[in-house]
């Protein structure tokens, strides 16, 4: 069955990352988000709709977070750190907020598959998670052709997407445990106009 089957593919390629995530990346990430006077949020399509889930947990756990294109966001400080997602390290919009946050002197995170991309040269920090992005897909079509090897079933970006999103929630939950937080601290924050 074509779901059943998907949902086994993603569960799979999250355990290999979750096996191969390097330590000192994600206790930087920690460090660098818990020590941001402000955290700000920023992927384009489905990376960014991960970023925004992550920023909505980092709200409720009491940091001061937004998500960069939203009306109600402010300018980014020198004190301020940017998080971006994205797979190849090379979409437009992010690469521009990274250059942006670099020249104002704040701090840039990449959530990337790429960690020599473009996006990845201007980071201050760099959290490499794998995944078939849509680099992949232009490189690698002709040759998993001719190997009769498909990915149907978790198209362009998805098997990244997913595994980012659960990081994030692996992240929170670091940061729940060096900030001394618990479930009721982020109930107390949850909204309550919905």
């Amino acid at each position: 069955m074509p779901t059943k089957n998907a949902m086994i593919e993603v569960v799979k390629h999250v355990e290999s990352i979750i096996e191969n995530l390097d330590d000192k990346q994600i206790d930087t990430m920690i460090s660098a988000i818990s020590s941001a006077e402000r955290i700000f949020i920023m992927g384009a399509g489905r990376s960014g709709l991960a970023g925004r889930a992550f920023a909505m947990r980092l709200v409720q756990m009491g940091l001061t977070a937004y998500v960069v294109g939203e009306v109600v966001t402010p300018a980014v400080t020198k004190n301020d750190l940017l998080v971006v997602v994205s797979g190849s390290g090379v979409t437009t919009s992010v690469i521009s907020a990274a250059k942006i946050t670099r020249d104002i002197g704040a701090k840039v995170l990449a959530i990337t598959s790429y960690s020599d991309s473009m996006l990845g040269g201007l980071a201050d920090y760099i959290v490499e998670i794998k995944g078939r992005t849509k680099i992949d897909i232009e490189k690698d079509h002709l040759k998993h052709q001719l190997e009769g090897r498909h990915s149907t079933l978790t198209p362009l970006g998805t098997l990244f997407e997913d595994t980012v999103m659960i990081f994030f929630d692996g992240i929170i939950a670091g940061l729940m445990s060096k900030l001394g937080k618990g479930e009721d601290d982020l109930k107390r924050r949850h909204a309550t106009v919905e």
